[in-house]
């Protein structure tokens, strides 16, 4: 039997997060967390659940951007001895946190809401108007910021959602103040933060559901296998392949283990190219190919990898 194993690592993959990310992410980070010094502030002096849930809501967005930054981080040291693959794995764990940090989020502002239910307090309407009306244009800018990168990284997919759906909460905030003023009604403002919460979770639950998956080595959602699988038997190079297993290195990079099954020996080097080509056109970088002979691959009870 003729075995052969073939990494191929994408260094120069698209994937890969350039430097300017790491910036952009300080900026977000500053700007955010200057907010949510003013909007807690000015919840407290006016009494505005809406702007302190708010407030709590863009402060787990801080510490999540900082987990995100520290991610990226990570993701970009070499691997050694011990780590071999390096620290990328750490992207798809702080992802994991992140949205952990967002449903503990939301359990405090349900609880809070159910209390203010219970005993309704007077508001300024005109305070949250003018508080959420800045938090529109801040937290736009962060998505706006963010919005490039955000297809090719599960870390910035979910700081992005997070602070767009921060601008559409704002923007219920204005509305609700603005109720306030002209009615009188301030249980709008207890209302409006149970849709906030709502609004997070369900924004949360995507990421967590990935985050979760990612870090039990699923398959990565961005990953077809119905069309790999396809992709892989249209190789002409080869005669077959099985044990094929695919998992994420990170956020931002998939891997891949696959039998390759040829006719003869001579024709290794083209068959593993083959392959890894395939593969590659369906979004794994990283991809370890074993050859074997087709008069004596390997028999699924005796084979490891199952």
């Amino acid at each position: 039997m003729a075995h052969s194993h073939s990494h191929t690592h994408g260094h120069n993959h698209h994937m890969h997060m350039p430097e300017s990310l790491s910036t952009v992410f300080i900026l977000c980070i500053v700007l955010n967390l200057l907010f949510v010094i003013t909007e807690a502030g000015i919840g407290f002096v006016y009494n505005s659940l809406g702007l302190l849930s708010d407030a709590g809501h863009n402060l787990s967005d801080v510490f999540s951007l900082l987990l995100s930054l520290f991610a990226i981080r990570m993701a970009k040291r070499h691997g050694n001895h011990h780590f071999t693959y390096g620290y990328k794995k750490s992207t798809i764990l702080v992802s994991l946190a992140n949205a952990i940090i967002l449903l503990i989020a939301v359990g405090a502002i349900l609880i809070e809401s159910i209390y203010k239910l219970r005993h309704p307090e007077e508001v300024s309407g005109e305070a949250i108007s003018w508080t959420a009306g800045a938090g529109i244009l801040i937290n736009g800018a962060t998505a706006l910021l963010l919005m490039k990168n955000q297809k090719h990284d599960l870390n910035v997919k979910g700081a992005f959602l997070h602070m767009a759906m921060d601008t559409l909460v704002s923007i219920g905030v204005v509305i609700s103040g603005i109720i306030i003023s002209l009615t009188g009604f301030v249980m709008i403002d207890t209302l409006i933060s149970l849709v906030i919460a709502l609004i997070i979770l369900v924004s949360t639950w995507k990421l967590l559901r990935e985050s979760l998956y990612l870090s039990l080595d699923a398959v990565p959602s961005d990953v077809d296998m119905k069309e790999v699988e396809k992709a892989l038997s249209a190789v002409p190079e080869i005669e077959g392949w099985h044990h094929l297993h695919v998992w994420a290195v990170s956020t931002t990079e998939n891997a891949a283990t696959v039998h390759a099954v040829i006719k003869d020996s001579l024709g290794m080097e083209e068959a593993k190219h083959a392959v890894k080509q395939a593969l590659r056109e369906k979004g794994i970088c990283h991809v370890t190919v074993e050859c074997e002979l087709e008069s004596c691959k390997c028999q699924e009870k005796s084979c490891c990898g199952q």
